[in-house]
């Protein structure tokens, strides 16, 4: 167990992340093009109570007061991603100067604040022209993705120390193309595969081109891997748990480490009819190659646990579950559906990832949890099961790194409460309270926190007052 006081490396980076659709707002404001985040807000029974990212945080407006909070906190980095749209609004062709001036601003004032800004090129926020092209089933979607990453990285280039090319290429493919419950709302198991090649094959394509215009920086791309394992030993659940978490993981990171397509998850999609008999047929020859360009870093999001059981067996012919969870209560699982709190899966995945993939560096991108506690009667928000949630994470990723892992970096989702998503502003991550009416701002404890652990560069002996 690590204890309190434990320090993390030297020039170890502590940081906060956000999503340009989640903060941003100004959807159409200053010549920014519709993405299909707004397309598929504006479609009745797609977000939860009719919300969307039309003013969402107003990080738009907001912005300096915003950098203003996270030098108040201390934060060595601030994660933010690109509207693609808000720079070409058509997704390819004529560039906003307005929105490369709005990003520009933003990222000058995060130096001036000594904060290291890392950008995510793609955050699911795919212009709505392309997709009526298409959208990244098509393979000009790719092309277009690489225009966009050579606009963005020439202009801002020479201030960016640290690209992320995809945000979740898995969840922006199988949620969006295969689930329907993310924008665009497919429910096409096919077209999603093809989305994740070609999510894979714009990653390729950029890296030399990030590499060209911003010399100096890092570049690399952003997985999310829970913890997932099977729920009993039973051999039905195993295969279960084989195809779930090779699906999440291992059908994107194979290739990216130069490894193909993982055989046992082609066959599973062809006989589950996701795949046509022939297997991938829009991999074209050299794609692979290009799919495992070199980066620098891996970005991990982890959020949770989650347990694999096969559901289609009648109970008596499975295993029960044993693998415990914690009973439900507002300690041990988030407010988000069936999230669980497991730190311990957050040292497993690091592990895992290492010494599978042996990544040269690797940075937590995202994590953090979802509480709904708002401001008392004297305006303090006392989240104190957020700083427990942070504080046993921290501590797993310091085990990590005290057994080899090359964890270079930590980005608490989120610095600000925003649009969860499908969720609509009915979950809260953030560090910072946000009213979503008038916009107001309050510091939370857990940031309060948050700035102790950034100062010590070590997990502080006890969390603030009560």
């Amino acid at each position: 167990m690590t204890k309190a006081g434990a320090r993390f490396p030297d020039n170890f980076i502590w940081g906060a992340a956000t999503a340009a659709y989640q903060v941003e707002g100004a959807w159409a404001e200053d010549g920014k093009g519709e993405s299909i985040w707004d397309r598929f807000a504006h479609t009745p029974g797609k977000i939860r109570n009719g919300d969307s990212g039309d003013a969402a945080s107003d990080h738009y407006h907001h912005w300096q007061e915003d950098i203003a909070l996270m030098k108040s906190i201390g934060l060595k980095s601030y994660r933010l991603s690109l509207a693609w749209s808000r720079i070409l609004p058509n997704g390819r062709g004529k560039v906003n100067q307005a929105g490369l001036d709005f990003y520009n601003r933003l990222i000058d004032g995060l130096l001036e604040a000594g904060i290291q800004p890392m950008v995510t090129l793609f955050h699911w926020d795919l212009p709505q022209a392309l997709q009526d092209e298409g959208g990244f089933a098509a393979r000009s979607t790719a092309e277009a993705f690489v225009e966009y990453a050579d606009v963005a990285t020439r202009h801002l280039g020479d201030r960016v120390t640290r690209w992320i090319t995809h945000n979740e290429p898995s969840v922006f493919a199988f949620v969006g193309h295969s689930f329907g419950q993310h924008a665009p709302g497919l429910k096409d198991p096919y077209t999603a595969l093809r989305v994740a090649h070609h999510l894979l094959l714009s990653h390729g394509w950029s890296v030399p081109v990030i590499r060209a215009n911003s010399p100096a920086a890092e570049v690399g791309i952003a997985i999310n891997v829970n913890f997932n394992q099977p729920a009993s030993p039973s051999t039905y659940d195993y295969h279960v748990w084989q195809y779930e978490f090779g699906m999440w993981s291992r059908w994107f990171l194979d290739p990216l480490y130069g490894r193909q397509y993982p055989p046992d998850l082609v066959a599973y999609a062809i006989n589950n009819h996701s795949l046509p008999a022939d297997g991938l047929d829009f991999v074209q020859a050299g794609d692979l190659q290009i799919v495992a360009a070199p980066t620098d870093f891996l970005g991990l999001n982890y959020y949770t646990r989650q347990l694999a059981r096969d559901q289609s067996l009648p109970p008596d012919q499975n295993l029960p579950p044993t693998v415990f969870q914690a009973p439900k209560n507002d300690h041990d699982w988030q407010e988000m559906e069936d999230w669980e709190v497991y730190p311990d899966g957050l040292f497993n995945v690091l592990t895992w990832l290492n010494f599978e993939y042996q990544p040269a560096a690797l940075y937590v991108t995202e994590n953090g949890a979802s509480w709904s506690d708002g401001p008392d009667e004297t305006g303090r928000v006392k989240d104190a099961r957020r700083i427990n949630f942070l504080q046993r994470h921290f501590e797993a990723a310091l085990r990590a790194i005290q057994i080899g892992v090359p964890l270079k970096g930590y980005y608490v989702w989120s610095l600000m409460d925003n649009l969860e998503w499908g969720h609509g502003f009915s979950q809260r991550f953030g560090l910072i309270w946000v009213d979503f009416i008038t916009k107001q701002r309050i510091l939370k404890d857990s940031a309060l926190w948050y700035k102790g652990v950034i100062s010590q560069n070590a997990i502080p002996e006890m969390p603030i007052d009560p």
